[in-house]
């Protein structure tokens, strides 16, 4: 199983976050590349992770949702969260964590 692979069922939030978590009973630090409402793909060392594992992590000073990994590709692992992130929640990170947002795309055309 890989990430192309998997249907998406909701649409991915690109973010670049480090992010402390937990895979299994052990403390990792990942870099979290997207979120959506049901799950996130996360970048860390080779071998972080395997298919199966569980996985919690902590966005700032959000809990993201017990998840379980869906697949892995080198040092990328996808996520499926066990519940959903409330909307609200996503737009939370997108506008504090460096997530692009509509408004910077317009603020940037209007500089050129």
């Amino acid at each position: 199983m890989n990430m192309h692979s998997i249907p998406r069922s909701a649409e991915r939030h690109p973010l670049s976050l480090m992010v402390k978590g937990r895979v299994q009973s052990r403390v990792v630090y990942v870099d979290l590349v997207d979120i959506s409402e049901g799950g996130c793909k996360v970048r860390g060392s080779a071998g972080f992770t395997k298919i199966g594992d569980r996985i919690i992590l902590k966005v700032g000073e959000v809990n993201a949702p017990l998840g379980k990994v869906a697949w892995v590709e080198g040092k990328y692992a996808g996520v499926s969260f066990e519940g959903n992130i409330h909307p609200a929640v996503l737009d939370h990170l997108r506008a504090t964590k460096g997530g692009p947002l509509e408004t910077d795309t317009a603020d940037k055309q209007r500089k050129v």
